[in-house]
């Protein structure tokens, strides 16, 4: 597959999606992930009326589109999802984010709510709940939570400088222009800096499709720092075989 151009950045969303970390936001969103349609709608409905945007993932899979593609500011989660069970999804969501979560379910037992504070669930409500209850619990998390607006317009370290608003990368000081595809794939890398990401995680970082073939990554790791070394610079990106990729910034 040859390499493609490079793009001239254009401002706001790079190739139709949004960078990892870096959506702008105008007001919270709620991820819903409740494969019930009478709960999901009676869920979207009291959020709405409380001026809160929703998106709506019907399972797992969805859901972890969603998460990336809309960057969520808080996530209720349903247990019981057709592909993958809650539990499993939320240590995936663990992985790569700390959007809190409030996990939504029929299962009121202790055991359940310790499983879901021990897997990363920022708070637990049972059904039947009340609204005022909810919407107490989901406000208390977003107060908490850190806003769109406090996310850093740029990255930098001792060898990138990664400007959001313009979409400029430079290394060294020098410009490294790249494909939307490429940025996507840099922002997912040095947003998780330090930590070994898998073909899966970038999959659905940077495509936001995990029916590309996992294969691309390598192809396309190999097409970043094909285009750094073409500036005379190294991107320390480094393959971590059986695992991944992770990028480890200089000095670190």
């Amino acid at each position: 597959m040859p390499e493609p151009r490079a793009l001239v950045p254009a401002p706001t969303r790079v190739g139709g999606r949004a960078l990892p970390g870096h959506q702008p936001r105008t007001h919270a969103r709620i991820l819903i992930v409740e494969d019930d349609e009478n709960a999901r709608v009676l869920l979207t409905r009291v959020l709405e009326r409380h001026g809160l945007g929703v998106i709506e993932a019907v399972d797992a899979a969805s859901a972890l589109r969603r998460l990336f593609s809309a960057r969520p500011d808080l996530v209720l989660l349903d247990l019981q999802l057709p592909d993958l069970s809650g539990s499993a999804l939320l240590e995936r969501i663990r992985e790569l984010t700390d959007v809190p979560v409030i996990v939504v379910t029929a299962e009121n037992d202790e055991s359940t709510c310790v499983t879901s504070l021990r897997a990363g669930a920022d708070d637990f409500i049972s059904k039947p709940f009340g609204v005022q209850e909810l919407l107490a619990r989901v406000e208390a998390l977003l107060r908490r939570a850190p806003t769109a607006e406090s996310e850093p317009a740029n990255y930098a370290d001792g060898l990138l400088d990664i400007d959001y608003a313009s979409l400029e990368v430079r290394a060294d000081g020098k410009v490294v222009p790249l494909t939307p595809l490429q940025l996507r794939l840099l922002t997912a890398l040095v947003h998780h800096r330090g930590h070994v990401l898998s073909a899966e995680q970038l999959l659905r970082l940077a495509w936001d499709d995990e029916l590309v073939p996992r294969e691309r990554v390598k192809l396309y790791v190999g097409y970043l720092r094909r285009r750094f070394r073409e500036q005379g610079i190294d991107l320390p990106v480094e393959t971590v075989r059986g695992f991944g990729y992770r990028y480890r910034p200089p000095g670190s």
